[in-house]
C-alpha cells in the first residue's frame, strides 16, 4: 500500500469534438470513402468513438493524383522558404491546438495523458519547426548538389504514436518539396483526421497532404500505386518484408522503421536508482508499445539482486489505470488483438521455465489492460527475448564480462536501439561502438529529438529519419 494516495485528476474531453463519422481528406478536402466503413473505439473503455472511411484502390488513386497535381502545378515549382512558411504555420497551430491534439490522442490510442501532453503534442510540433528551418537550406545540407524531391510519397504509420509518427513523415517529405498520400493506422486515425483540419487551417495548397484511412487493403494500394516514387513506413518487420517485397524492381525509394528488441545494459557501476528510472522508461513508456524500447534488460551479476529488487519496489509504485487521469502511468493496451499477442508471448515465458513477476492490484474490468511484468531466469533462447511483445514485459538476464554483454545484445535479428549504464565514460564509449545498433543511449533512455536521425540495422529496417540524414530519402541529387 502506497504512503500517499492520489485523487483522480482526470483531463476533460470537452475540448475535443469527435464527429460521429469521418471521411478521407483529398485533395484539400474531406470527400467519402468507397470502401465499407469502420469504427475506432477507446480502448480503456471499448466506447465507440468514430466510424472512419475507407479508402479504396479507386480512393487511392484519386489521392494520388492528387498529389501529383499539387507537385506539379504548386508546391514542388514554391520558392524553398515559402514551403517553410507553411511548415511554421502547421508547428505553431499545433502548438496552439495542442491540448485538443493530446486528449484525442489519448482516446484513441489508449496511452496516458501526461505522455500526450507532454511527449507526443509537443515532439511533433517540434519536428515540425526543425524541417521549416531546413527548406531554404537544402543545398547547404551535404546531401548533394543541387537536391530536388523526389514527388509523390506514399507513407504508412503505426498505431503506438500516431501525431508523432505522422510528423517524422510529413515534415521532411514537405519541407523537400514532396506531397503525401498518408495511411494511418487502422486503429489510431482521429489524429491524423483532425491534422488534415490543421492543413486547412494553415491554407496549404490543395494535395500537397492526403490522409487515406483503411486497414492493410488501403496500405497496401499506397505503396503499390505506380506514380508513388516514395515509400515510407513505420510498422511490424513482416510488413516490412511484404513491402521491400512489392516495391523490389520498381524506381521507388523505400525506407522502412521495423520493429526492435533493445538491450539495456546495467554495469556493476551504475547508479542503481538512476537507472532503474531509465529501465522503467525505456520499457513501460507508453506501455511498451514501443519499437525501441528497452525489453532486454542485461545486469552484470554482481548487481542483479540488487537491481531486479529496487526495479520491484519502483513498478510496485506504477499506477496502471484511466489513461485521461493525470497521475496514471501506464494506460490501455492499444487493442484486444495487441493484448492477446501480448498474453500468448508471456504464456510461452512462463512455459519455457522463466519467472514471471507482475505486482499486486486490480485491472480496470472493461477495455484492453496488461500489468506491467518482469521476468527473470531467461535464456537468449526464450521467445521472450527474441520475439518483439510489443507491451509492457521485460526479460532479465545477466553478464560477466563487458564483451558478454555485447554478445548477448548484438544477439538478436533487430538491431534498431540499445542503452549502456555506467559512471565511466570510456566504457560507454566502447561498448557502444561495438553495439549494432542504429540508436545507443547512455546513462537514459527513449530520448528522442527531431535534430537526431533515428533508425536501426537488421530486420529493424533500414534508412533514418530525422536529422540532416532524413532528408536524404526524400531527395535526389545530380552527381
Amino acid at each position: 500500500m502506497s504512503i500517499f494516495e492520489y485523487a483522480p485528476a482526470p483531463e476533460s474531453r470537452s475540448i475535443v469534438d469527435i464527429r460521429p463519422s469521418y471521411g478521407l481528406f483529398v485533395d484539400g478536402e474531406f470527400a467519402d470513402g468507397t470502401g465499407t466503413p469502420f469504427k475506432t473505439v477507446n480502448p480503456a473503455t471499448e466506447e465507440v468513438l468514430s466510424e472512419v472511411a475507407t479508402g479504396s484502390d479507386a480512393d487511392v488513386d484519386r489521392a494520388v493524383r492528387a498529389a501529383r497535381r499539387a507537385f506539379t502545378r504548386v508546391w514542388g515549382p514554391m520558392r524553398p522558404a515559402d514551403r517553410g512558411k507553411y511548415l511554421f504555420r502547421i508547428a505553431r497551430l499545433l502548438q496552439e491546438r495542442a491540448r485538443e491534439f493530446a486528449v484525442l490522442e489519448t482516446l484513441d490510442n489508449g496511452k496516458p495523458i501526461r505522455e500526450s501532453r507532454d511527449v507526443d503534442v509537443p515532439l511533433a510540433a517540434a519536428h515540425f519547426f526543425y524541417h521549416a528551418g531546413w527548406a531554404d537550406k537544402l543545398e547547404h545540407a551535404g546531401l548533394g548538389p543541387a537536391p530536388r524531391p523526389l514527388g509523390v510519397a506514399g507513407q504508412v504509420i503505426p498505431w503506438n504514436f500516431p501525431l508523432l509518427m505522422l510528423a517524422w513523415k510529413v515534415a521532411p517529405a514537405l519541407a523537400t518539396g514532396n506531397t503525401v498520400v498518408l495511411k494511418p493506422a487502422e486503429t489510431t486515425p482521429l489524429t491524423a483526421l483532425l491534422f488534415a483540419e490543421i492543413c486547412q487551417q494553415a491554407d496549404l495548397p490543395p494535395g500537397v497532404v492526403n490522409i487515406v484511412t483503411g486497414a492493410g487493403e488501403t496500405g497496401r494500394a499506397v505503396i503499390s500505386h505506380p506514380d508513388v516514387d516514395k515509400v515510407a513506413f513505420t510498422g511490424s518487420t513482416e510488413v516490412g518484408r511484404a513491402i521491400a517485397r512489392a516495391v523490389a524492381g520498381t524506381e521507388k525509394r523505400l525506407t522502412l522503421e521495423l520493429g526492435g528488441k533493445a538491450a539495456n545494459i546495467v554495469f556493476d557501476d551504475a547508479p542503481i536508482d538512476e537507472a532503474v528510472e531509465g529501465i522503467v522508461r525505456g520499457i513501460f513508456f507508453n506501455q511498451g508499445h514501443v519499437c525501441c524500447a528497452g525489453s532486454r534488460l542485461l545486469v552484470q551479476e554482481s548487481v542483479h539482486d540488487d537491481v531486479v529488487a529496487s526495479l520491484q519496489r519502483r513498478i510496485g509504485t506504477l499506477r496502471v489505470g484511466d489513461p485521461m487521469d493525470k497521475n496514471t502511468d501506464l494506460g490501455a493496451i492499444n487493442s484486444a488483438e495487441q493484448l492477446a499477442r501480448i498474453r500468448d508471448l508471456t504464456a510461452y515465458g512462463e512455459t519455457e521455465g522463466a519467472t514471471c513477476w507482475q505486482p499486486e492490484g486490480d485491472l480496470p474490468d472493461r477495455g484492453f489492460w496488461f500489468k506491467p511484468t518482469v521476468f527473470t531466469d531467461v535464456s537468449p533462447a526464450h521467445r521472450i527475448a527474441r520475439d518483439e511483445v510489443f507491451g509492457p514485459v521485460l526479460s532479465v538476464m545477466t553478464f560477466r564480462t563487458p564483451d558478454e554483454a555485447v554478445a548477448k545484445a548484438n544477439n538478436s535479428t533487430y538491431g534498431l536501439s540499445a542503452g549502456v549504464w555506467s559512471e565511466k565514460g570510456s566504457r560507454i564509449l566502447k561498448i557502444t561502438d561495438q553495439l549494432r545498433a542504429g540508436v545507443v543511449w547512455a546513462n537514459t533512455f527513449n530520448e528522442l529529438d527531431p535534430t537526431s536521425p533515428f533508425g536501426g540495422y537488421k530486420q529493424s529496417g533500414y534508412g533514418r529519419e530525422g536529422g540532416r540524414q532524413g532528408l536524404s530519402a526524400y531527395l535526389r541529387s545530380d552527381f
